[in-house]
């Protein structure tokens, strides 16, 4: 099979870049990565590319909240999320930035086609502005009581009690979630896509086959209402792209989020001579390209994404599949109930090919939410990988490698691997098509027929015998055989056990290999490939993955994705006034907290923090650092020789001013009525507050 045979990108949605992957997150990559790994090993030139989504107002705001520029924060966790896709194994052949020249190029490119075709357009807006920041507030950063149910302390778009839409200014008593001020309403003059100027072509894409019909049906609520103009523009201050020709206006995140998929492509162009940019997204492209995304951000990748690329007079994308979201247990993921899970936590107590072999058993093309029940995950990588897959090579090879010099025998009954290559077309096309879980069941029907065949055979039996070394040879030599065609089908889904049996075989897993005649062939000494999961491993994750409610971090969710969430520094208080109250803890996790008296030795101005003091906190004999957001209350030599109470077991976090390694506790609405804890009269250094 030809290598060029077929010409591929594809790509997963954009990790927002302001904080960790965790297993939700990771259904997309798994199941893209599953799907290119393929592609791969049919000997297609495909490419899977991503980008960290790093602009927006969360980043700018959490790098404030932080003490760091934007940059530093989203090169951290560009680094981070780089090392948890690496260690599951997913194989990008790039990942970048939306903060970055390419993208920055291609954006401006994009828009100023759009500009000079027409389909840009510009009027004066009214909006929620905030007087104390002095920046006008998205939807998702006012807060105040629903219009329709009166329920409070609800978000300006939406409300999550009665599930009432509704605009920010309809909410009654807005606040806003940056400064708790009241918002008053300003004017300003925004750029709009005309995304109506492309209402026909859209109509007819969105049936052509390039999506789910679930999709094509939940779109069609857009066209009868009527497709409306897309606000492209933000007001400084903004962390993102300065629209061409026009001072202070930025674009909106989501202009330049998937442009990042062509900007993250045209960086693995410019390093490699044998990629030319224009042979995937010019109009004339004869390459396929395909978007692996949550069902969450449809509208923005089927409507606005392929009306921008008609407009500038790019290739639109061959699919756009669709995905449901995770649950765990049958549930939403839950902090208090430790189901909330990192990826790096799950990383530190279970191999990776585990959850990918979970996913890929229980998905599919449809848009079905998918659930990670915890019990059912162990039960079904110890059945299939380690009692069928794994345990047919640990039952033969052994015999192999000490009675018949590790080389495989001629195996004169082939029926059982015709019926195993006879497969080979079908799991393809389950692959091809995103019927993972079918593909599963398909091989591990395979896996089943292969085992009955070793215990009817019982070559531990024949071993025994004189007369039958030839019968236990090609029994497990056939066994060995089936093991290295089961392993090559499931190559896209465990590509470190690949790796690993190929070592063992000392032979390559490919699919032009399936029908190959090891006869003769020597292998290894076969190696324990596979653990059993231990049920003490999933409650250690759990554990580690609750969350105290004064370890917990806030979060205020971005509009753009509902899965993405970003978390607030604790010493904003005034953010913390207005976030709803988190979900309930267990008294365990509470005793957890050690609040200690605490002295104020030192405290000192941080000049490049509005609302920050530097504090070191004598502890009786031990000194700890420590930034607290109260300088909107206290003058630094008025709390120097004060008692108050600190957590003294928070985990330190590097600032930009240095290292905080505790907080302060404090209360109060904010600004200067904002009170440290001061303890009762005896109290010393050191002592803990029970």
């Amino acid at each position: 099979m030809a290598n060029s045979q077929r010409k591929i990108l594809v790509t997963s949605a954009l990790p927002y870049a302001n904080g960790p992957i965790h297993l939700g997150h990771m259904l997309e990559y798994i199941q893209t990565d599953i799907w290119s790994r393929f592609q791969k090993l049919r000997g297609h030139e495909c490419h899977y590319i991503c980008a960290d989504d790093a602009h927006g107002t969360p980043i700018m705001l959490k790098a404030q909240q932080m003490g760091i520029e934007p940059e530093e924060m989203i090169a951290q966790v560009n680094k981070e999320h780089q090392q948890d896709f690496a260690d599951f194994n997913i194989q990008f052949d790039n990942f970048h930035s939306t903060h970055s020249e390419e993208n920055r190029e291609l954006a401006s490119k994009i828009y100023i086609k759009l500009r000079d075709s027409g389909y840009i357009k510009t009027r004066t807006i009214s909006q929620l502005f905030d007087p104390e920041k002095s920046m006008f507030l998205p939807d998702r950063f006012v807060k105040g009581t629903c219009p329709k149910c009166k329920s409070e302390d609800q978000y300006g778009d939406n409300c999550d009690n009665c599930g009432a839409t509704y605009s920010p200014t309809d909410l009654i008593n807005p606040k806003s979630a940056v400064s708790g001020a009241t918002p008053v309403m300003k004017d300003s003059e925004h750029f709009f896509f005309d995304l109506p100027a492309f209402e026909e072509m859209l109509s007819e894409w969105t049936r052509s086959g390039a999506l789910q019909d679930e999709i094509a049906n939940k779109l069609g609520e857009w066209f009868e209402q009527g497709l409306q103009q897309w606000d492209i523009s933000r007001d400084a201050p903004y962390f993102g792209f300065e629209i061409p020709d026009a001072p202070g206006k930025y674009f909106y995140v989501w202009l330049d989020a998937p442009i990042g998929y062509m900007g993250s492509f045209k960086n693995l162009c410019d390093r490699r001579e044998d990629l030319n940019f224009d042979d995937f997204w010019a109009k004339d492209s004869t390459a396929e390209v395909y978007h692996f995304i949550g069902k969450d951000i449809v509208n923005f990748h089927s409507l606005f994404w392929p009306a921008m690329l008609e407009g500038a007079g790019f290739r639109k994308p061959n699919n756009v599949y669709a995905h449901g979201y995770v649950t765990v247990n049958g549930a939403k993921m839950s902090k208090s109930k430790g189901t909330f899970i990192k990826a790096r936590t799950y990383l530190d107590n279970l191999e990776p090919e585990y959850l990918r072999y979970y996913y890929a058993a229980k998905l599919s093309s449809r848009i079905d939410d998918l659930d990670l029940n915890l019990e059912d995950f162990a039960q079904r990588v110890n059945s299939d990988l380690v009692g069928k897959l794994v345990n047919l090579a640990s039952r033969t090879a052994g015999f192999v490698t000490k009675r018949f010099e590790g080389k495989l025998a001629n195996v004169t009954d082939t029926s059982l691997e015709q019926t195993f290559l006879a497969k080979a077309d079908l799991i393809a096309e389950l692959y091809e098509t995103r019927e993972f879980g079918k593909a599963m069941r398909e091989i591990m029907a395979l896996a089943d027929m292969a085992n009955a065949y070793v215990a009817d055979a019982a070559p531990w039996q024949l071993i025994k015998q004189e007369d039958k070394q030839e019968e236990a040879h090609q029994v497990c030599s056939n066994a060995l055989n089936l093991f290295r065609i089961l392993v090559t089908y499931l190559k896209p889904v465990l590509p470190k056990l690949a790796d690993d049996v190929e070592a063992f075989l000392q032979f390559p897993l490919t699919w032009e290999n399936l029908a190959a005649d090891l006869a003769g062939h020597e292998i290894t000494k076969f190696k324990a490939l596979m653990q059993r999961v231990d049920m003490k491993n999933i409650e250690a994750i759990i554990e580690a993955s609750k969350e105290n409610l004064l370890a917990a971090q806030p979060e205020a969710t971005k509009t753009k994705q509902a899965d993405v969430e970003t978390a607030t520094d604790m010493t904003d208080v005034d953010q913390l006034a207005l976030d709803p109250i988190s979900e309930e803890i267990s008294f365990e996790d509470f005793a957890k907290i050690d609040l200690r008296i605490a002295r104020i030795a030192k405290a000192e101005h941080v000049p490049e923090a509005n609302k920050l003091l530097k504090l070191q906190l004598d502890l009786g004999g031990e000194t700890k650092q420590v930034f607290a957001g109260i300088k909107s209350a206290y003058a630094p030599e008025d709390l120097e020789g004060k008692l108050t109470v600190m957590v003294a077991n928070l985990a330190p976090r590097k600032m930009r001013f240095g290292m905080s390694e505790g907080m302060v506790v404090a209360a109060g609405p904010g600004k200067k009525d904002l009170w440290i804890v001061e303890p009762h009269e005896g109290a010393q250094p050191g002592m803990r507050v029970k």
